[in-house]
Order: C-alpha cells, then structure tokens, then sequence
C-alpha cells in the first residue's frame, strides 16, 4: 500500500501536447514567429477544417507558456499583422487564442485559453472580414453578432465571463470559428445562399 501511494504522488502530470505539437511549438524560442498555415496548401486546409481541444490552464508547462508567446509573436510579426490569431493557424489544434481589444484603453492584445460563446445577440453587424490563413482576401459579412457573452480560462486555470460588443466581438467570433474548423468564408457562403433564396 505505501508503495502504490509513493509510485502514485511522483507520477508526472499527463502531457497535452503531441509529441508532433510539442516538437513544432519547441522548434524554436518565444522571440520567433511560427507559420501560419493557408488553406491555399492541402495539408493545412485539411487542419483548418478539424476541431481543437481544449487546453489545461497550467503556468507551470513550459510548452504550453512557448505556444502563448510564440502565438503572439505571430500576430504581431510584419509578415502577419492580424487583430487575432487561434493556434489551430499555426498547427496546433488547441483552444488558444489572441484577440487585439479594440474596447479597451490602447488596444492590447490579450490571450485566452478554451474561449466559448456562451450567447450571441440577434442584433447583428456590417463587418470587413479577412483571415491570415486565407491570404489577399477581403469580404464584408452581415451576419455576425454585435454582443456576445463570452466565457474563458486563464492561465490559473479561473473561468471569466464577459460581454463584448462591437467590432472586438466579431474578432472573438472569428478567432473561435477557427477553433470549431469554420472558416469565415462559409459565413459568407451561407449569406450568399439565403441571398439567392
């Protein structure tokens, strides 16, 4: 009985990440950017279109602390320049994300771990669209929510809530498509469909 109680305190924390995952989020330090994958290449299209898990809010995992920074550097790197990337774009699928909020005072970028919808308005938004995985494209969408009562994690593993409204909102909603496969371009499709209805 000790024996079982010594092996079971010492055993390790199960691992999240793929041997796969790990080896590209580890394949270089936070200072460095990771590709954004493109629906243009088949491989990536067909990641794109796969659903994420969720992730286990823990300060203390190295590879989970690297994919947070290396996302961010992303988002932010002159070749990307995004208001918001999910780490299903660069090849990870696990709900991770960064929003810029443009609702706040010097529109920071901020990160969420195992982001949901929880409500959307029926009031909906006129909205320009693009996505860093579908490069040199544009479109205005009608159908996303203006509010939506959004609930995440932090890294301390605490769940928040709150309501976000305006074009910070449609960043959200895309950035957690990402995370559900969904692409922006099917929310066109489906307006271009009830259009010719």
């Amino acid at each position: 009985m000790v024996l079982w109680a010594i092996g079971f305190s010492s055993c390790d924390k199960p691992n999240q990440f793929t041997p796969g995952q790990q080896e590209l989020i580890m394949a270089s330090d936070t200072s460095q950017a990771m590709r954004v994958w493109s629906i243009a290449n088949t491989e990536d299209s067909l990641l794109l279109r796969q659903k994420s898990e969720p992730v286990i809010p823990d300060s203390t995992n190295e590879v989970l602390q690297t994919l947070v920074h290396r996302l961010y550097k992303t988002v932010t790197d002159s070749m990307s320049l995004g208001v918001g990337i999910s780490a299903p774009q660069v090849g990870i699928l696990k709900q991770v994300i960064w929003v810029q909020r443009f609702d706040k005072d010097g529109f920071p970028f901020e990160f969420y771990l195992n982001p949901q919808i929880k409500q959307y308005s029926k009031l909906t938004q006129e909205c320009r669209e693009g996505c860093l995985s579908i490069p040199d494209r544009m479109d205005t969408l009608n159908s996303r929510s203006y509010a939506i009562l959004l609930e995440y994690q932090s890294m301390d593993g605490q769940k928040h809530v709150e309501m976000v409204e305006d074009f910070t909102a449609v960043i959200f909603q895309h950035e957690i498509d990402h995370l559900n496969g969904i692409l922006y371009t099917d929310h066109l499709q489906e307006e271009m469909k009830v259009t010719k209805d």
